[in-house]
């Protein structure tokens, strides 16, 4: 075969390679003009061994040396690409916490709305109805539970302050680890029943805390709560809601799998929700820390308490907002 030939048959697949290395940075020069840049990842190998091939074959017959500089460069460059060693875990797993999980989240964005309509719209009633009716939060709660959170939050009786010994600050992390991320997972796991478990979790939350907060706020104690929880809450929870997204998503799966078979999108919605609520375990993790060695330590002044409740608020949204924008949506459903 001529060496016209062999360039006319063979041209394309070069220039789709080289377009292909020179986007990920791995080969030098400027894409050939008209190159075609749909080359999925997963052909890469395929392609790489038939360059290999194709040099071979070039050398066997004489080509040219232009010709067998450009296929050799190219086989480099592949080279370099395919046998390089793997990114560090570490740098995978901030590359994740970084871009990865919030681009995942903002792609489940309809039931990631779902779950915070059902968690805090109860909140928010319930609230409003206990700081209206502060007896009526008793039906929602009852007497004695009530009355816990009232020794637990009364700013009169300096035993109750927010302050605990340093001694049980790690004993009270490994409590909020546990308490925090048991929550979560049985948020997602209710996915697994239609999706009635996860809703069912959300309201039952929702319901709970926005009757403490009201109830509290009605009867003077609203201070040390609201000092309490206004940090660690923008990790708790929407690490929750997050949670109450993927168990929907779950849920969905089952009732209305689409194109898929049942079983297929199960699984579908499983890896997805995996992946999130590795992100979701990781700030719950977060938020025990900030719970256990700042929410509840006594001397911050409040200026300083709702400052840094403010900037960790706004960290939080501005990170699942923009984090990872402007790269391809790798972790898409």
């Amino acid at each position: 075969m001529r060496q016209e030939q062999f360039v006319a048959r063979h041209q394309a697949e070069w220039q789709a390679l080289e377009y292909w290395l020179r986007h990920r940075g791995n080969a030098r020069g400027a894409p050939a003009p008209g190159a075609a840049a749909a080359m999925p990842d997963a052909e890469f190998p395929a392609r790489y061994r038939r360059l290999c091939q194709q040099l071979a074959l070039a050398r066997s017959r004489g080509y040219s040396a232009p010709l067998l500089a450009r296929l050799q460069q190219l086989m480099q460059d592949g080279h370099a690409v395919l046998y390089r060693a793997p990114p560090p875990r570490w740098r995978t797993a901030l590359e994740f916490v970084a871009a990865g999980f919030p681009r995942l989240v903002r792609a489940q964005a309809p039931v990631m709305w779902a779950s915070l309509a059902l968690f805090a719209l109860p909140l928010l009633a319930t609230g409003l109805l206990a700081l209206w009716r502060p007896d009526l939060a008793q039906h929602l709660l009852g007497q004695e539970q009530l009355a816990q959170l009232e020794r637990m939050y009364d700013s009169a009786d300096p035993a109750r302050a927010l302050g605990r010994e340093s001694g049980d600050d790690w004993r009270m992390f490994g409590h909020y680890v546990m308490n925090n991320i048991s929550i979560g997972l049985r948020t997602f796991a209710g996915g697994l029943l239609a999706g009635v478990g996860t809703v069912v979790v959300l309201l039952f939350n929702g319901v709970v805390i926005g009757t403490a907060a009201g109830y509290l706020q009605a009867v003077g104690h609203g201070g040390p709560f609201w000092r309490f929880v206004c940090t660690h809450g923008a990790l708790e929870l929407t690490a929750i809601v997050i949670a109450g997204g993927a168990g929907l998503r779950l849920g969905l799966a089952l009732v209305a799998p689409g194109n898929r078979r049942r079983r297929d999108a199960l699984v579908h919605a499983g890896r997805i929700g995996a992946r999130l609520c590795l992100g979701v375990a990781l700030m719950l993790l977060g938020a025990a820390f900030v719970e256990a060695f700042w929410s509840s330590t006594r001397w911050l002044p409040d200026w300083l308490r709702f400052g840094v409740a403010a900037l960790l608020w706004s960290g939080v949204l501005a990170w699942l907002w923009r984090g990872g924008r402007g790269a391809e949506d790798a972790d898409a459903a």
